[in-house]
């Protein structure tokens, strides 16, 4: 199974979604990210997030939605408000699509504390909520009662 997190820029909340499902998924489950309006590059605090987590950061990158064209995923994840209704591009045909919005945290104004623990929260909910999908039972699930699971796990 093949999970895209989608966001505006593909720089932040999307990265950190895609980081930590690789770090927590069981072989045949892979996630990737992209951005409707790619940033082109990562956020650096993303980046000392994951790796102060122990999550590996190797290989992340800002990008469009048009990188997974040949390689459609099985679904389609929203986590941002910005991106939340956005149209998937056609050529993700028949992906299951769910919006699990988290707010911004590099919109987090204040000292490093306060932003790095901003950082800290959104990964932890991220964590909770990509435990709470792998631990479904993808076996007894049909399509429309994995729909159902995702839109629930996005409001945890």
């Amino acid at each position: 199974m093949r999970v895209l997190f989608m966001c505006t820029a593909n720089s932040c909340r999307s990265i950190l979604s895609e980081a930590m499902f690789n770090h927590l998924a069981p072989s045949g489950f892979t996630a990737v990210s992209a951005g409707s309006f790619p940033k082109g590059k990562v956020l650096p605090r993303s980046l000392t997030t994951l790796a102060r987590a122990g999550i590996r950061i190797e290989g992340l990158s800002s990008k469009g939605c048009d990188a997974f064209e040949a390689n459609p995923p099985d679904i389609v994840i929203t986590v941002c408000d910005k991106a939340s209704g956005e149209a998937c591009p056609v050529y993700f045909g028949t992906a299951l699509k769910a919006h699990c919005g988290l707010e911004d945290p590099s919109d987090v104004v204040g000292d490093e504390g306060v932003v790095s623990e901003a950082f800290a929260a959104t990964l932890a909910r991220i964590e909770k909520r990509c435990r709470a999908f792998l631990d479904l039972p993808f076996d007894a699930l049909g399509r429309d009662e994995l729909q159902n699971e995702i839109d629930r796990i996005g409001k945890l």
